[in-house]
């Protein structure tokens, strides 16, 4: 699906969609990120849509660099998967085609051990 332009620029054809988070997916990323809230481990979170792909950044404080990035991709689908956690450093965590199995690598923070 592609933007008609604006009237006033009658020489593009169209403009480029925007990439965003449907609500399915927005669903199953604030399921964890509520949990993570809950556990005192996240603090915010932003959301950015570009032409291109789509962030969803989490900060463990609201002046800081983002401790993790979930980021959706849809270019890369049928290579390596739409979906990718990013960690502070760049360093890609996890990569695929499945949101909820891109997810569980943060996941992991949520089992502790019982004293």
């Amino acid at each position: 699906m592609t933007i008609q332009p604006p009237s006033h620029l009658p020489f593009v054809t169209s403009l480029p969609e925007q990439v965003s988070f449907d609500r399915h997916e927005l669903s199953q990323i604030l399921t964890l990120y509520g949990r993570m809230v809950a556990l005192g481990e996240w603090r915010d979170y932003g959301i950015s849509t570009l032409h291109d792909f789509a962030v969803f950044s989490v900060f463990r404080r609201t002046a800081e660099h983002p401790i993790y990035r979930i980021e959706k991709h849809p270019k890369l689908r049928g290579k390596q998967g739409m979906y990718s956690v990013v960690g502070m450093d760049g360093h890609i965590l996890r990569r695929g085609a499945d949101l909820p199995t891109v997810l569980r690598v943060l996941e992991r923070k949520l089992i502790r051990p019982v004293d």
